[in-house]
């Protein structure tokens, strides 16, 4: 069997992912001096507001060691606040403060035209392909990590 890494799909999906990633990051990492880790943490508190420590790492498919350290930079730079989750005391919530609110408004205009700049190259009908092909593919991927 011969393989071919420029032609093997999870190699191209992975440059892919990882060229859209830093094209992203240029905003908020070179304009706001936020990881991509720190970014994914904020943009979950953005999106859905108050959340426990376990929830943002599900949301975001960081590891718990990449959340707590985005955690731990995000609430010295005043942009969130870690309090205990009442239910369980071993469990975090997590909150934007208003300075982390401001901030992520500020970057989503600029992150959502640069992916509506990619998605420029796509017709309607093509987005919605593409749309209903990542959804497929995420499910039988999720099938295979279950089949083990």
């Amino acid at each position: 069997m011969n393989l071919k890494l420029q032609s093997f799909f999870p190699y191209q999906l992975a440059v892919l992912a990882e060229t859209v990633s830093r094209a992203m990051a240029q905003v908020y990492a070179e304009r706001f001096e936020l990881s991509r880790d720190e970014w994914r943490v904020v943009a979950a508190l953005y999106e859905n507001g108050a959340m426990k420590t376990t929830d943002v790492i599900a949301q975001t498919t960081l590891d718990k060691m990449q959340v707590s350290r985005a955690v731990a930079r995000l609430e010295h730079d005043g942009l969130l606040q870690r309090s205990e989750d009442s239910a369980d005391r071993r469990n975090k919530v997590l909150r934007l403060l208003p300075a982390g609110q401001a901030q992520v408004a500020r970057i989503v205009p600029l992150v959502q035209a640069r992916v509506e700049f990619l998605l420029e190259a796509l017709d309607a009908d093509e987005r919605r392909s593409l749309e209903a092909l990542f959804g497929k593919l995420q499910s039988r991927a999720t099938q295979l990590i279950r089949q083990g």
